[in-house]
C-alpha cells in the first residue's frame, strides 16, 4: 500500500501537470473504480466534465483534487497509478478512468491493476484541526508534515494506550500517513520493539520515534518514495529508489546495519514486521 511519501510524490507530479486545465471529457471504464461515488458513473462524468482542478492536496495517504465547490478524492489502494500522458493512445487493460484535457491536449489516466483504489466526488468540511478537507477524510488525523500536526497530543494519545506501538503508528486516527514500511524503519532507528505497548514508552522515546518517522519519510520523499515493483510510480511512470536505503523492512536474514545481527520477520496483523533481535528487544 502506498504510504505518505509515495502519495506525496504523485501529488507533486499532478500539481506540475494538470492544474487549471479544462477537462474536456471523462470516461469510466470500470464502475468499481468509482464505487464510493454513490450517484453513479453518469453523475461522476457530468460533475467533472468542463471543470478545472485548482489544487492537489493530501493528508496522510489520502489525496484530493480541488474543483470549484467540491473535491475529487483519490485513493490509490494497492496498485493505483495516476499517469499523465500527452495522448490517450495505447491505454493499458488496467485503465479504469480517463480524463482528457484540451489546450493543450493531454490525458490523466487512473490505472489500477487490482482495482482496490478508486475515486469519488465529495463535499468539503472543516476537520477538528480546522483544516478544510473532504468529508470522507475528516476523521483522519493530521500527518507529521502538516502545520496542524500536534506532536504533544500524539505522544499523550500513544502513552495512554496498551496497544502495541506499531498498531498505534498505523492507526490513521492517531497519526496519518505512516504504513508498514516506514513504521518498521522508524522503530529500527529508535531501537523500539514493535510489540511494546504504547503506555510502556516514555514521553522522550515516543517523541523520538515520531521524529524518526518524519525523518525517514522525508528521506524517502527525496528519493521518489519506495518502489518494490512497477506498481508504485510517479505520474511519468518513474519508480522511487528508497528501497535501497531500508534498514529493516524486507531485509529478513540480512545483517543489521548497526550491530550485525540478522534481521527477523515476524507476523503482524496479516502482514509482517521486521526488526533486529538485538537492537529492538522487548
Amino acid at each position: 500500500m502506498p504510504e505518505l511519501p509515495e502519495v506525496e510524490v504523485v501529488r507533486r507530479g499532478l500539481a506540475d501537470h494538470i492544474l487549471n486545465r479544462r477537462i474536456a471529457s471523462v470516461q469510466v471504464f470500470n464502475p468499481r473504480a468509482i464505487r464510493r461515488h454513490d450517484a453513479g458513473a453518469a453523475d461522476f462524468i457530468a460533475t467533472l466534465t468542463a471543470q478545472q482542478f485548482s489544487d492537489v492536496q493530501r493528508r496522510g495517504k489520502f489525496m484530493w483534487l480541488l474543483c470549484t465547490d467540491s473535491a475529487l478524492v483519490v485513493h490509490l489502494g494497492m496498485s493505483g497509478q495516476m499517469l499523465v500522458r500527452s495522448s490517450a493512445e495505447g491505454l493499458s487493460s488496467h485503465c479504469r478512468i480517463l480524463f482528457s484535457f484540451d489546450r493543450p491536449k493531454s490525458s490523466l489516466i487512473f490505472d489500477d491493476q487490482r482495482t482496490f483504489g478508486g475515486m469519488h466526488v465529495d463535499a468539503l468540511v472543516t476537520a477538528p484541526d480546522g483544516r478544510e478537507v473532504p468529508s470522507t477524510v475528516a476523521h483522519i488525523a493530521p500527518d507529521p508534515f502538516e502545520p496542524t500536526f500536534n506532536a504533544d497530543r500524539v505522544v499523550e494519545v500513544i502513552r495512554s494506550r496498551r496497544t502495541s506501538i506499531k498498531s498505534l503508528l498505523l492507526n490513521q486516527e492517531v497519526v496519518s500517513g505512516i504504513g508498514n514500511i516506514y513504521a518498521d524503519e522508524a522503530l529500527w532507528r529508535t531501537r523500539v520493539n514493535w510489540r511494546s505497548p504504547g503506555d510502556s514508552l516514555s514521553r522522550a522515546k515516543v517523541r523520538s520515534l515520531l521524529e524518526h518517522t518524519q525523518q525517514v519519510m522525508a528521506e524517502a520523499l527525496d528519493q521518489g518514495g519506495t518502489s518494490f515493483d512497477a506498481l508504485y510510480v510517479n505520474v511519468n511512470g518513474q519508480s522511487g529508489y528508497f528501497s535501497r536505503s531500508l534498514n529493516a523492512y524486507g531485509r529478513e536474514g540480512e545483517p543489521c546495519a548497526r550491530c550485525g545481527s540478522l534481521i527477523v520477520r515476524e507476523p503482524f496483523a496479516n502482514r509482517s514486521s521486521y526488526r533486529c533481535p538485538r537492537c529492538q528487544r522487548r
